[in-house]
């Protein structure tokens, strides 16, 4: 077990923040990267033309580090739905197609499907979950000779419920359909087998899981798509742009792999800095580890939580990181609210409060929840 990195972070004493799911908090070397970025602009006469392209580079470095790919298969994205608008420009899809998506799934992974099914006259399948189960059967069920597009999460931001990835990249292959993911809620806090998996693309934002900034994210863009069309076309991804005296020497040929998928002036040093400063704290732990120590975690909760009558799913059917806490007579109005006074920070999703720690939570923190929950709820 990883030990509480909480000196890492500013977050006051009696301050309980459980939230990363809604946004992490910045690490105190995040902080600075990104400060030691915004100064380069104080001082442009220090920002060399060849670290246009080596904030990039050092950030896809990493990022393909923790993803376990290739950095040539690393797209700089600013949002999750940049990466799906691109996504959804390279695959195909025909009239009278499917797409699967999860029920009540985040919007950025559904308002760009719902868009390409009616520019293409198909249809958005939106699967639902047996009650108190996972979704993998119920999504393999809805996958068919229709289906063009699969676009799911690893787990449902929502309540945590996971997606057997690898099972549903097999099928897809089996009936020709291309897989889309969005990562954003588990890519950093649970292990995942690009190899075994097969997506076509997946994307990140890196202010969640991946302890980032807001506005930067990481795309993965399988080797078969690295001839795909960009949804902007910039100076930066062509062929030959470190060579600014030839910039006017206009090229058809873009850089190598996912980088003629970047976006324009991704070359940003505050956000690109603060975000590699980010990974490196994960890359320096692991994925697994962090993993394991999160499942400890909410483990640890949900035992405590179930005295109080609370229910959740168990780890497996849940992802490590997510823990849903739900009352059978139904949350109490003003739940969250009366917590956040208590500063105690979680989030209602539905009918269950969210509760997601990182490794800046102490056990402290569990204390504070548990007591202000018997407290609400008594």
């Amino acid at each position: 077990m990883i030990p509480s990195q909480r000196s890492r972070f500013a977050i006051p004493e009696g301050v309980h923040y459980l939230n990363c799911a809604y946004m992490a908090p910045l690490a105190r070397d995040v902080s600075s990267a990104m400060v030691e970025g915004a100064r380069l602009k104080e001082q442009p006469w220090q920002f060399r033309a060849a670290d246009f392209f080596s904030v990039a580079e050092e950030f896809r470095g990493r990022a393909a580090r923790l993803a376990g790919v290739e950095a040539d298969c690393i797209a700089i994205v600013p949002s999750v739905s940049y990466a799906l608008a691109v996504a959804a420009r390279n695959l195909p899809f025909a009239k009278g197609q499917q797409i699967v998506t999860l029920a009540d799934q985040f919007p950025s992974n559904v308002y760009a499907w719902r868009e390409l099914a009616k520019e293409k006259g198909g249809e958005v399948v939106a699967v639902r979950r047996p009650s108190q189960s996972c979704w993998s059967e119920a999504v393999l069920d809805a996958i068919g000779p229709d289906t063009a597009i699969v676009a799911l999460p690893h787990n449902h931001w929502a309540d945590g419920r996971m997606v057997d990835l690898v099972a549903v990249g097999a099928k897809c292959r089996e009936v020709g359909a291309a897989l889309v993911l969005d990562l954003t809620q588990s890519l950093g806090a649970m292990p995942i087998d690009f190899a075994a998996v097969q997506p076509d693309f997946a994307v990140a934002a890196c202010y969640k899981w991946l302890l980032g900034p807001y506005g930067v994210g990481m795309m993965y863009v399988a080797a078969r798509h690295h001839d795909g069309v960009p949804i902007e076309h910039n100076w930066i991804n062509r062929g030959g742009s470190e060579d600014f005296a030839r910039l006017v020497d206009y090229r058809e040929d873009y850089q190598p792999g996912a980088r003629r998928f970047d976006m324009g002036e991704k070359s940003n040093p505050p956000l690109l800095m603060g975000a590699s400063a980010a990974l490196d704290v994960l890359l320096e732990f692991g994925v697994e580890a962090i993993s394991d120590t999160l499942a400890a975690a909410t483990q640890t909760i949900a035992d405590e939580a179930a005295k109080l009558g609370l229910l959740s799913a168990p780890i497996g059917m849940r992802a490590p990181h997510f823990l849903a806490l739900e009352c059978p007579a139904g949350l109490p109005d003003g739940l969250t609210e009366r917590l956040a006074k208590a500063q105690v920070h979680v989030s209602q999703r539905g009918s269950s409060i969210r509760v997601t720690p990182h490794l800046y939570n102490t056990p402290a923190d569990t204390e504070a929840l548990i007591a202000t929950l018997r407290e609400c709820l008594g």
